[in-house]
Formats: C-alpha cells, structure tokens, sequence
C-alpha cells in the first residue's frame, strides 16, 4: 500500500450501521511517514467514525485544515484532547472572521469556532503557510491557488469582516492535497472555493504529472448558477481523470450532471469511501 485514505465525515452515510453523518468533511490519510487528518468536520461525528472505522486519531503525525470553516475545522479542539501536541499545518488567514450574508441581510458566522490561544493552550502547533508545503515526499499541501478562469467566481455569499469593512472572501486559504502515486495524481478537495478547474491546473504544473487517477471532496457546486456548473463540467472534460468522487458542498443538481456525463468514472465519496493506492 502506498496511501490510503478513508472518510470520516461527509454529508452522506449510505448502507451502513453505526457511523454517523454531518454537514462536513474530513480524511484520514495513511502513508509509509505516518498518519495524518486532512480537516476535520464539525465535530460531530469525527470521534464516533473513527471509532468506528479503526483509525487511531491518537496516532497522527498532523492534522491538514483545507481552510477555515465551521465544517472542517470544528472537530479540531476534541482531535486535540487525543493527540496533544500536534503540528496543525493551515493557511494564516485560519482565524479571520467568516460570514455567510443572505441579500435579506442575515449573516451566521461561519468560520473555526475557536479562538488561536485555546487551540494552542490545548496542544495545536500551528504551521502557517502561504506556498506549496511538502507534508510527506509524496503528499504536497497546495498553498494558495492561482485564480486563472473566467467562470469560477466564488460564493457571493460568503464574506469576511475587516478592519476596513465587509469584502467578498476571497478564500486565500482554500487548500488542496495532492498526492503522487504511480497511477497518478490523487486530489482531495477540501470546497474547492478557489475553483475545481483551478486547482487542477494548479495541480498539474506544481506535481508536473498530468493523468489524475482520482479527485475527491467538496466541490463547491451546490452553490453555483448553472453557467458555472455548465462549463466546469466541460473543462472536466479535457483531463484524464479516472475517477471523480463528489461530496459534501457539491449539490444534488450538478452531482447528477457529473454522473450523468462521466457515469463509470463518477461515484458519491461518503463515509467510509476509501481511496487506496
């Protein structure tokens, strides 16, 4: 086995009994260096699927947070009460202060529901980063993502507040693991706020390997016009991608257009779906 890495949180629990699911998302990676968790749900459900599913949490070498939401960051403080210190490798903008903001003008905060000196005070050793980080020789932790199309805006929903006011998120701390096997390059999406399409091709130049054997996790669709599921659809397309694994933040509607154009090489990436290599 070279990797693998099996869900323990996503939107969905399908044909099984005693794990539970929530709207979130999180991986648990196994590689020859060591196990690691990439995000971690709301918090939840983490503890009971892993649990459930034999993966030690106590074990891991570092946890991976993809950005900074509720939904994949707020397991993090009881990952903590299991691990101790631990290196928690993430993007500086973690703590900034997220806002989902309806055109009613209802806003919910969004973001990691802790504050920096308790996550420290219980053991996290944060490692920020703003460039691509080598996480293992064969797992690369994007860094920030190249915004190169046309059509992948962002959620116009989601804003941060700052000390010059309220702006449009423009999700700098959007993360993607990469992973090279010798059947190609695995992507785990964390939402893929900075666009699927742009993450791919980020991907391809930074790894230099152009056949995607699998890409999984949150692609952000659910929230997106049909213009935009349109053409990410059609840009998909141009890649050799064996497998696409859709969850969480995808949406039913341009889930069903993903199988619907790609069929054998689509699947729903549940709880306990496990990519293996």
């Amino acid at each position: 086995m070279e990797f693998k890495a099996t869900v323990l949180c996503e939107n969905y629990v399908i044909n099984q009994e005693g794990p539970i699911a929530e709207h979130g998302w999180a991986v648990y990676l196994e590689t020859k260096e060591g196990n690691y968790l990439f995000d971690t749900g709301q918090g939840k459900a983490i503890i009971n699927n892993a649990l459930y599913f034999h993966k030690d949490l106590s074990s891991i070498k570092g946890i991976i947070l993809s950005h900074n939401h509720y939904d994949h960051s707020g397991g993090l403080l009881k990952i903590l009460d299991l691990t101790g210190t631990i290196d928690v490798f993430s993007h500086p903008d973690l703590f900034k202060h997220s806002y989902d903001i309806k055109e009613n003008g209802t806003e919910t905060y969004n973001g990691i529901p802790f504050c920096r000196e308790v996550l420290e005070n219980r053991g996290a050793n944060f490692i920020f980063n703003r460039g691509a980080v080598k996480i293992t020789p064969k797992i690369i932790l994007s860094g920030e993502i190249s915004r190169k199309t046309d059509f992948e805006k962002g959620d116009e929903n989601l804003f941060i507040k700052t000390k010059s006011g309220i702006m449009q998120d423009p999700f700098l701390d959007d993360q993607t693991l990469f992973i090279d096997t010798k059947e190609g390059l695995i992507i785990i999406l964390g939402c893929a706020h900075a666009g699927i399409i742009n993450i791919i091709n980020y991907a391809i130049e930074k790894m230099g390997q152009s056949h995607i054997s699998a890409i999984i996790g949150g692609t952000h669709l659910g929230r997106a016009d049909k213009d935009t599921i349109k053409k990410t659809i059609q840009a998909l397309k141009n890649y050799h991608i064996d497998k696409i694994g859709v969850s969480h933040c995808t949406g039913l509607e341009a889930s069903l257009e993903l199988y619907q154009e790609f069929r054998d090489h689509f699947f729903f990436c549940n709880v306990g779906q496990i990519i293996e290599r």
